[in-house]
């Protein structure tokens, strides 16, 4: 942490900033130890290539628009602030993303104002991601929660606020590579999920460089990782590199509530793919449309179980 207190910027595009709906992808879980907010601010925890960040993040009406003030410590300060604007979706261009579904035409309206994120850590994604793996929300965010308490390190930053949000910096890639089997077990991770986020962190420095690279490029790298399919890539690129085409192909619901939204039934990836052709360039903002209006198939049948996978 700077001894002279946090560093300073601010972003004010001239239009409104939802600045829940663009960084919320972020937080893991409501219990996410890394995302936290309060009644005056969203603060986010990081690692980023200078070291760990913690950043306040604070909203006030600007004049035709809003202006978001991110206030941050630790060494990664200076190079998250620098990518302030791009935090909060202002290298995200909608321009061409046109509505072929008369479905979406009022949620579109309510989310004009909605960017897509990029933070420009490829790692910061890709573990959660891959913990999230066929499993239920609940057991990947509990699962999450309990690793990052355990191997993170109390984020930087004032100290009565710090410890009031219990706000939490996640491993580093080194700690994160120590954790034992065993423990990755106890927190509910499965060998195979584990393996995978291993083989992930050996080659960490390599998936990094995955925002710098074109597209195609970069979703080449991220998939020669065994383990690493279409959806965690996914996933990953949305947050990481703002993919405003990668679709969570693959996911549970996915599939089922865009085909609700946009023709009345549910579909399976193979006619997501299709019905989506129009949209091609832009394809993560129909998702984001969807699950923002709340446009999906509604929700029956019983919860899936929730398994274990330590020994008795």
């Amino acid at each position: 942490m700077s001894p002279s207190g946090p560093l300073t910027a601010d972003f004010a595009p001239g239009r409104p900033v939802p600045l829940g709906a663009i960084v919320g992808v972020f937080q893991h879980g409501s219990g996410d130890p890394a995302f936290r907010t309060d009644a005056h601010a969203v603060w986010r925890a990081a690692r980023t290539p200078d070291g760990p960040v913690t950043l306040r993040l604070h909203r006030e009406p600007a004049g035709t628009g809003d202006r978001v003030v991110g206030r941050a410590w630790g060494p990664g300060a200076q190079w998250q602030l620098q990518r302030l604007p791009e935090l909060l979706g202002g290298a995200d261009d909608p321009a061409g993303f046109e509505i072929h579904h008369e479905t979406l035409q009022q949620v579109a309206a309510a989310e004009r104002h909605w960017r897509i994120a990029r933070s420009g850590l490829v790692m910061d994604s890709l573990v959660p991601a891959i913990i999230e793996q066929r499993v239920t929300g609940k057991q990947a965010f509990g699962a999450y929660r309990q690793l990052v308490r355990r191997y993170g390190e109390t984020a930087s930053g004032p100290a009565d606020r710090i410890a009031a949000l219990r706000l939490v910096v996640p491993p580093s890639v080194e700690a994160w590579r120590r954790i034992p089997s065993w423990e990755w077990l106890r927190a509910g991770v499965d060998a195979s999920r584990s393996d995978t986020a291993q083989r992930a962190l050996s080659v960490a420095a390599r998936l990094e460089e995955c925002c710098n690279l074109p597209r195609e490029k970069a979703w080449q790298r991220l998939r020669s990782v065994p383990g690493i399919g279409v959806w965690t890539a996914a996933e990953t690129m949305q947050r990481a590199a703002g993919d405003a085409d990668a679709v969570s192909f693959g996911d549970y619901h996915v599939a089922k509530d865009i085909g609700h939204a946009l023709v009345g039934v549910p579909v399976d990836d193979r006619q997501l793919e299709a019905l989506l052709r129009p949209y091609a360039g832009h394809r993560y903002r129909v998702q984001h449309l969807v699950t923002a209006g709340r446009l999906g198939a509604p929700r029956r049948g019983s919860r899936l179980a929730i398994p274990t996978h330590l020994p008795g």
